[in-house]
């Protein structure tokens, strides 16, 4: 796709149902080097984008419009460098009601995605035939206990892997470290381990549930249950959640609906990834619920679990603050 092509769809993003010769005249103003003709830029959007299922129009005549297909809003291109490096950058900065029932008809993986995640599910599905039963408890063991110190290390918990096996195995604390991480730790063992000791937890994923998940990762830390009632910031963006219990919980029922219809498993663990995190539904611990129940969601229907253990920590932020602020998958599918 060449630069012209780009500038149109990136025009079309921030200006839905828009006319082509608009498109074309903000384009012109606001690069005077834009040398692609309105003649063209109708063949594109009428043609190659329409086909490529990128754009969709309605209206006829002069009263034609052309926006992105829901589809393609979700998993647009998103340079996070680029992105980030811009100080006056334009978000939607508060919740969006329309998103969780637009994302339920997408299909978030391209066909190329999904036949490479297929073959690495089969790939696992041959690696654990050939484990008898105790070298397979020891790599859910592993699992476990990498997946405990990722996560609590995404949200600021500075025990080492070596520092969370010792505490983990020998209930063993690390010199210099607060009780809190360690408890924090031992939460995430807790809830994980009763995710792989109760494999059918998340056959329908259900408010409750959730609500139990956060309860486990929360337990002797200072931290409020059950939904929230008032309002939540997050660090390094201006989007604002919900701060309505009766709206979250509207919201949170709405997403588990749109999980559970989901046919495909990696597309139900990555809505729930960046659906649960997006609604914010407690005071503290979204995103440690979330990464939990998306690997119960693996381990119900016997995909093969993430520990998150390569993913580098800034690059998960950022991924997530997209989604916050566009509404965007990109990084997250990346």
């Amino acid at each position: 796709m060449n630069r012209a092509e780009k500038m149109i769809l990136s025009y079309l993003k921030d200006h839905p149902k828009t006319s082509a010769p608009d498109i074309h005249e903000g384009l012109v103003n606001l690069d005077p080097n834009f040398s692609m003709s309105l003649s063209t830029v109708k063949r594109r959007l009428g043609g190659e984008f329409a086909k490529m299922n990128l754009v969709t129009s309605a209206g006829k005549g002069k009263g034609l419009k052309y926006s992105l297909t829901p589809e393609y809003q979700f998993i647009y291109p998103i340079d996070m460098d680029e992105y980030f490096s811009s100080e006056n950058r334009k978000i939607k900065n508060r919740f969006n009601f329309e998103l969780i029932e637009s994302i339920a008809g997408v299909q978030l993986f391209t066909d190329e995605e999904m036949e490479a995640l297929q073959s690495l599910q089969k790939q696992y599905e041959e690696n654990i035939s050939k484990l008898s039963p105790a070298a397979y408890q020891m790599e859910l063991e592993r699992l476990s206990i990498d997946l405990t110190w990722k996560s609590s290390q995404i949200e600021g918990n500075t025990y080492s892997l070596l520092d969370t096996e010792r505490l983990l195995k020998e209930q063993q604390t690390a010199n210099g470290k607060t009780v809190e991480e360690a408890i924090m730790l031992l939460n995430h063992k807790k809830a994980i381990d009763f995710l792989l000791q109760n494999p059918g937890f998340f056959e329908a994923l259900k408010i409750r549930d959730i609500e139990d998940i956060h309860s486990m990762l929360v337990e002797k830390l200072d931290v409020q249950r059950n939904l929230r009632r008032e309002l939540v910031r997050i660090g390094g963006t201006d989007y604002i959640p919900l701060d309505n219990e009766h709206q979250i919980r509207d919201s949170l029922q709405d997403a588990c609906s749109v999980i559970n219809s989901k046919k495909n498993v990696f597309e139900k663990a990555l809505l729930v990834l960046v659906l649960l995190s997006y609604i914010q539904a407690f005071m503290d611990g979204n995103k440690r619920v979330a990464r939990i129940v998306a690997n119960g969601i693996l381990i119900t229907h016997h995909y093969c679990p993430i520990s998150f253990r390569t993913v580098e920590t800034a690059d998960y932020k950022k991924a997530m603050l997209i989604f916050y602020e566009q509404n965007n998958l990109s990084e997250g599918v990346n």
